[in-house]
C-alpha cells in the first residue's frame, strides 16, 4: 500500500509539473501575441491617415516647386515645410499610420499658359504676386486663379487639409496672393472659417493647426466636402 501510494504521488506531481509548463507555454504566446505592434495603417485604410499623408504630400510638393524655381526665399521656406513635415510624420506615428506617407490631394493643376509659376507656389522673389495673370477660367469660378471676385466659390473639387504650422489661424495656397481672405466650409459639420493667406504651398488652399481645428470633425485629419469662397 506504502508503494502504490509512493508512486500515485509522484504521478500527481508529474501532472502538476505537465499542467503549469503547459499554462507557462500559453502565457507565453499570449504576451508575445500582444506584444506584437500593430500594423500601421496605410491612406487607403483611414480617413485619419489619408489626411495626414495629404498634408504631407503637399508640403513636399511645395519643396520640390522651390527647388527646381528657387529665389532668395526659398532655403527659408524649404526649411520651414521640412520641420512641417517631421511635425506630420509625428502625427502620423501617434495616429497608427505608416509613417512618411505621401499622397497628393485633388487639386486643380494651373493651366499651361501660366508658365512661370511654381509647382509649390505662386510667389517669385520679393514680388509676392502670381508669376503670370491668371487664366480665362478664373473668372467663370472654375478651380484657380487669384483673380475670382470676391464671394465667388474657389477651388472646386478640391479636398481641404493642414499644412502642419502654428500660429493664429492662416491659410497658404498656390492660387491665391498673401492679404486674400478665403472662406471655408465643412459641409459634413457646417462649420466655417474666415482665413487670410499668409503664405504659399501646394495646394490651392491648406489651413494652419488653428483653422484646422475651427472646422474639423474629431479625429478626422482630412475635409472631403468643403465648399472654398474668396471673400476678400
Amino acid at each position: 500500500m506504502s508503494r502504490r501510494r509512493t508512486l500515485g504521488t509522484k504521478k500527481k506531481l508529474a501532472l502538476l509539473v505537465s499542467a503549469a509548463a503547459v499554462a507557462g507555454g500559453g502565457a507565453f504566446a499570449m504576451a508575445s501575441t500582444s506584444n506584437a505592434a500593430p500594423t500601421p495603417k496605410s491612406a487607403a485604410e483611414s480617413t485619419v491617415c489619408q489626411g495626414l499623408a495629404t498634408a504631407l504630400g503637399n508640403n513636399q510638393r511645395f519643396i520640390d516647386g522651390q527647388r527646381a524655381n528657387p529665389d532668395a526665399q526659398s532655403e527659408a521656406r524649404i526649411a520651414n515645410r521640412e520641420a512641417v513635415i517631421e511635425e506630420i510624420k509625428r502625427k502620423q506615428e501617434a495616429s497608427g499610420c505608416a509613417v512618411g506617407e505621401s499622397a497628393q490631394g485633388s487639386q486643380t493643376e494651373q493651366p499651361a499658359q501660366n508658365g512661370g509659376q511654381q509647382a509649390g507656389g505662386g510667389q517669385q522673389a520679393g514680388g509676392g504676386q502670381q508669376a503670370a495673370e491668371p487664366s480665362q477660367s478664373a473668372s467663370t469660378g472654375n478651380p484657380g486663379g487669384g483673380a475670382a471676385a470676391s464671394g465667388q466659390q474657389v477651388c472646386n473639387g478640391s479636398t481641404v487639409t493642414l499644412s502642419g504650422e502654428g500660429g493664429a489661424p492662416a491659410a497658404s495656397s498656390n492660387q491665391f496672393p498673401a492679404g486674400t481672405k478665403l472662406k471655408v466650409t465643412n459641409l459634413d459639420n457646417n462649420k466655417s472659417t474666415t482665413v487670410e493667406v499668409t503664405s504659399v504651398s501646394g495646394s490651392c488652399v491648406l489651413l494652419n493647426n488653428a483653422a484646422f481645428e475651427q472646422v474639423r470633425e474629431p479625429g478626422k485629419f482630412l475635409i472631403r466636402r468643403a465648399v472654398i469662397e474668396k471673400v476678400g
